[in-house]
């Protein structure tokens, strides 16, 4: 603003506005934008794994039909054996091992699954026996991983894509992928939607007029707005399966009491003998037949698996199967020896917490919506691949050696006010120690900057 004029010179004199300090946003972007970029360029290879095994993924069901359609299925018929029957001819296969469940075909032309404890298998896998439930003949075994059920070739695609193979060590690329997804995701949405531009639409369509870097900020920032809550989403689910973050998750859902239920499955005065096919023996035993029957009584239907008892006096478990919504996973405990329902645990009386675990982590793994759910993977890690190959390509035009740009300056911390610098700092903190990957790797890429600041103030 101009000055009134000096009566006593007669000079009009012009009055300097007084340096004040930016706005909290134009002090927070330089540091959220130094943020975004180490994270994009240090962690992206990391993300471009996760998406790439992820998209293998998704199209896993689909693969796992096509390559074990002779053991996943037989000629329908018009009458089926009894489901004892079916056990008992999987047994006289494969007498050396225990049976623990089986999985009845739930559709005409399924084959019904037998699944038995074989000596010398990994952790968490059993033999699994496919029986065509018409003629009792062995359709084929092969190798059941976890309560999946996941076969040898969706077993080995999801070892690649949570630990490439490498056992535990491999597992820590994929809980850094996760751990700093939603960091990169919403630091990416936050610069994209407050960035200046002429035509609010290319904030959700590329600008197809801009040339050069300013195309492919356009094509990075649109995609990645279409994408940000599917990423966070995968984020936030992905780390639930994660070796050191995922202990935290439990223990959190556990103090607010956000855990699954699970059934008393403790037992009675009853010893278990389990004729068809189980672990202990007794005088009696209800048999399979009748602890299916029972379960259908209470309105379970398939798909199901139906568990032999653990010990000597628990009940068998029945517990529906089917995770594509509208979810069926209700449970009834059967008595081993009166074929009774002892206990029952209904999926309507969950918690809304626990209801939002189990669907999320169907989701994440291309179940809760069937084909739907697996297309929308696929496309979130297409998305998730364009992004980071957009994002090195601006990196690399940026590069100073070609004169386009600058790396954003370092030191933007400082113009932060410490009212909202020091909440952030402490968030870091938490957010660091909740996720200890994150954590560790933030302070890598702290003192990585620091090194580089002094390198370059000595050169």
């Amino acid at each position: 603003m101009t000055s009134a004029p000096d009566v006593e010179s007669g000079a009009d004199h012009v009055l300097l506005p007084s340096p004040e300090r930016p706005g909290t946003w134009a002090a927070l972007r330089p540091l959220v934008l130094r943020l975004h970029f180490y994270a994009g360029v240090l962690i992206a290879p990391f993300l471009l794994i996760a998406a790439s095994t992820g998209l293998l993924y998704a199209a896993s069901y689909q693969i796992e039909q096509v390559v074990y359609r002779h053991e996943l299925t037989a000629p329908a018929g018009r009458t089926s054996l009894p489901l004892s029957a079916q056990i008992a001819a999987a047994r006289a296969a494969h007498f050396q091992g225990a049976a623990t469940a089986v999985r009845p075909g739930a559709e005409p032309g399924q084959t019904t699954r037998v699944l038995i404890e074989q000596p010398g298998l990994a952790e968490s896998t059993q033999l699994a026996v496919f029986i065509d439930p018409h003629t009792g003949q062995v359709r084929g075994t092969l190798e059941s991983y976890g309560s999946s059920g996941a076969l040898p070739v969706r077993a080995w695609i999801s070892s690649l894509h949570r630990q490439l193979h490498l056992g535990e060590p491999g597992r820590i690329y994929s809980e850094l992928a996760a751990s700093w997804l939603w960091v990169v995701a919403l630091g990416g949405l936050i610069l994209w939607i407050t960035r200046r531009r002429r035509n609010r639409r290319h904030l959700l369509v590329p600008d197809r007029a801009a040339r050069g870097p300013r195309r492919t900020l356009s094509w990075h920032g649109s995609v990645g707005l279409w994408a940000v809550l599917g990423l966070l989403f995968l984020s936030a689910t992905g780390l639930t399966w994660s070796k050191y973050a995922g202990a935290n998750v439990d223990e959190l859902r556990a103090a607010l009491n956000w855990t699954t239920p699970s059934i008393d499955v403790s037992g009675g005065d009853h010893a278990a003998h389990t004729a068809t096919g189980g672990h202990h023996a007794a005088t009696t035993d209800a048999g399979v037949d009748r602890v299916a029957q029972a379960a259908a009584g209470k309105g379970l239907s398939g798909p199901l698996e139906i568990t032999w008892p653990a010990k000597a006096g628990a009940p068998y478990l029945v517990a529906e199967i089917d995770k594509t919504a509208p979810t069926r996973l209700d449970q009834v405990a059967v008595d081993a020896v009166t074929g009774q329902v002892t206990a029952e645990l209904r999926f309507a009386d969950y918690s809304p917490a626990a209801k939002l675990a189990r669907w999320g982590i169907d989701g994440h793994m291309g179940l809760l919506f069937g084909l739907a759910n697996q297309i929308l993977l696929a496309l979130l890690a297409v998305g998730l691949i364009t992004l980071i190959v957009l994002g090195y390509r601006m990196w690399w035009r940026r590069r100073p050696t070609l004169g386009f740009g600058k790396p954003y300056p370092r030191g933007g911390w400082r113009q932060v006010p410490w009212a909202l610098l020091a909440p952030l700092a402490l968030l870091a903190v938490a957010v660091g120690i909740f996720l200890p990957l994150m954590g560790i790797s933030l302070a890598a890429f702290l003192m990585i900057d620091i090194l580089l600041g002094l390198r370059a103030r000595m050169a």
